[in-house]
């Protein structure tokens, strides 16, 4: 059986018995390697199946208009990814490996039959999701709405709260394998914008950076920045029953 990286995840925030850890682990049987940059599933293609990233980084974007691509969402350790193509016969957005990753791939079919023979399991990761979709409007609302800056910091501390919640030590620091441009394209900012922000965060103090890490030196400093909040830090999971 699979050590299952979705059970890891879900254990955080309610105990799980043996048998759900088995199911969440039969779900992450199929794995698929991806090289950084690889395309794991275009825009408008078939979606057939949804992803659980086991290691590494993915991230879904689109392609707007003009030409210009918007990252909508990083994918990190343990996460979904892909599962917007739920909704739909063919898949919203893009989604391509950040960096080189194994990812579980699973059946919609799977993913229902656990739903009908664990419900639990499928209430908490709707409660999940719903926790995703506030921190994604988060996001959104720092993109369209708050200075350079603040986007930059806010992405930094998003991501290192979504790792420290999947069980991560952040206290070292975090990796941000990200380039300046996938910043950029995440941020709607130019690479020159991004580099210039990073090195304005450090000169204030707030992070290091050092081969291709990122140290939170000052949190409270981070987030005030980025008016952030912790979307996972406290999950209600007490109406999900035992």
């Amino acid at each position: 059986m699979v050590q299952s990286c979705l059970a890891d995840r879900l254990g955080r925030y309610l105990r799980l018995g043996d048998t759900e850890r088995r199911a969440l682990g039969a779900l992450e049987e199929s794995e698929r390697l991806v090289s950084r940059g690889q395309v794991l599933r275009a825009e408008q293609a078939p979606a057939r199946e949804l992803f659980v990233v086991r290691r590494g980084w993915l991230y879904s974007s689109m392609l707007l208009p003009d030409g210009n691509r918007q990252i909508l969402s990083v994918h990190l350790p343990c996460e979904f990814a892909g599962d917007t193509g739920m909704a739909w016969g063919n898949a919203p957005f893009t989604l391509v490996a950040a960096t080189d990753a194994v990812v579980g791939v699973i059946d919609k079919a799977a993913l229902r039959r656990l739903f009908a023979e664990h419900p639990r399991l499928g209430l908490l990761l709707y409660t999940l999701a719903q926790a995703e979709r506030v921190a994604l409007a988060d996001r959104l609302a720092s993109v369209g709405r708050t200075s350079a800056r603040a986007r930059v910091a806010a992405l930094i501390c998003d991501i290192m709260r979504r790792l420290r919640a999947g069980g991560e030590a952040v206290e070292d620091g975090i990796p941000l394998p990200l380039t300046q441009e996938e910043i950029g394209d995440a941020t709607g900012l130019t690479a020159v914008h991004v580099n210039r922000m990073m090195r304005q965060l450090v000169e204030e103090g707030v992070i290091a950076r050092s081969n291709g890490r990122v140290r939170i030196l000052d949190e409270a400093q981070l987030a005030a920045t980025a008016n952030h909040i912790d979307r996972f830090a406290t999950i209600d999971t007490g109406w999900l029953g035992s």
